[in-house]
Formats: C-alpha cells, structure tokens, sequence
C-alpha cells in the first residue's frame, strides 16, 4: 500500500472538468513530481489532496484512509503538510513567529522549539533573520521560509507546488538541494513543478499531467530521456 495513492480522480469547477480520472502513488519515503504546463491541473490536483478543492469523483487515500473531501486541519493532523505556490508567508511577521503558525496542530512547547531548532539547522539562513518580517526576505528565503513553515507540523508528506517560481538559477538549485535533504531525512514529497528538467533530477518518479489527465508516469530517469518530453517541456528538439 501507499503512503498516498489517488484512484480515478474527477475534480470539476462547474462544467469545466479539470481533473479527468486521475491515478497517482507516493511510496513511503519517495520524492515524486508531477510536470506539466500551465492549467493542466497540476495545482488543483494538490488543492484536492488537501481538501481546498472538492472532489467529484474517485478516491484519495493516505496511509490506507479515505481523505477525499475531507477538512483541510484535519488532512494536516493526518501528517500532510502543502507548500502553496506564490510562498504566502505572511509578510508582517518575523520569521520565528511564521514557524509559529505553521505549528498550530502542535500542543508541546518543547516540540514546537525542537521542530524550530531543526529548520534553522536545516535553513541556516533564516536564523540569521529569525526577528526580520518576513515580507523583507528575498525570494529565495521567503520560499525556505515557506518549505520551513510547512515542516512545522513534521509531516510525512510534503506538497511542493513550484517552489523555483521566480527564483534565479542558482537559488533554484539551492532550493532543490534542500528539497532532496527533506526527503532524505524520511519525509516524502510530491513535487509540483514547470522546471521539468530540475524536478526529474531531483525526482525517482514522475508523472505527466496534460489538460486533466496523466499521459506519462514512469522512473524520472526514464521520463527525462523520452523524447516526447524532451520537446514539450525540456525545450530540446
């Protein structure tokens, strides 16, 4: 069984069918991604598993129970955390006191400072601005910012949705680097990215999702060599 697995999935905003029956699987430790263009419903299908969006039809299951339109506090207590696109920090409070809110499931005082302690050892940056607001952050912090806010519920699954939006290339791979140190210590990632060739690297398994529907899954690896890919979203002819 998976640690996350969605079965035939239909997720529609009025008549438009966004999500056409969607399968996927996260293993247990695994860090996935799913690639696609703009409006293939790479976000929804994430605002789904969090219980944002509604499903129509179909199944979402995590750790063998049903989570489909279930309330979003209670998906997190579950163990999923999701990292929305565009960062949404709240940009009036420090740095520590974002940490903070991301730990509202969390009741032991000596928890939450130990989960702050391990995301300023992960993110040695943003202990340096622990008392800054965080909306003057750069992009590249206000995004591990983000990441960090997200580990602080210690989820067992972690939802990325384009965390290199508007970062330069060198604060993408950084990003990236600290995306695979997550994984490797035990937690599982599914990856929502348009850099396609930077979320296979770093990606074991992948998925294709175009227009609502998965036209291509298969070991990054794999994926990362097919031509199909390769011209539609690698940029190589």
């Amino acid at each position: 069984m998976s640690l996350l697995e969605i079965r035939d999935l239909e997720v529609h905003y009025g008549k438009i069918n966004a999500l056409k029956g969607v399968s996927l699987d996260v293993e247990k430790g695994q860090l996935v991604a799913l690639i696609g263009a703009n409006g293939a419903g790479k976000t929804t299908l994430l605002n789904t598993v969090t219980g944002v969006v509604s499903g129509s039809a179909g199944s979402i299951t995590f750790k063998g129970e049903e989570i489909l339109n279930e309330r979003s506090h209670i998906i997190t207590r579950m163990g999923i955390a999701h990292v929305p696109e565009g960062r949404k920090i709240f940009s009036e409070l420090s740095v520590e006191d974002n940490l903070q809110v991301g730990a509202y499931i969390q009741k032991d005082k000596a928890r939450i400072a130990a989960l702050i302690e391990r995301n300023y050892e992960l993110f040695p940056r943003l202990a340096e601005r622990k008392r800054q607001e965080g909306g003057s952050l750069s992009g590249g912090e206000q995004q591990m910012l983000a990441i960090a806010r997200g580990l602080m519920s210690d989820p067992e699954l972690l939802l990325l949705d384009e965390p290199s939006l508007g970062l330069a290339p060198i604060l993408v791979e950084r990003i990236f680097e600290l995306i695979t140190e997550i994984n490797g210590l035990g937690v599982s990632v599914l990856l929502v990215e348009q850099n396609a060739n930077v979320a296979l690297q770093t990606a074991s398994y992948g998925y294709v999702l175009e227009t609502g529907t998965i036209t291509l899954n298969d070991d990054a690896s794999v994926l990362i060599q097919d031509e199909q890919v390769r011209k539609a979203y690698l940029g190589i002819a």
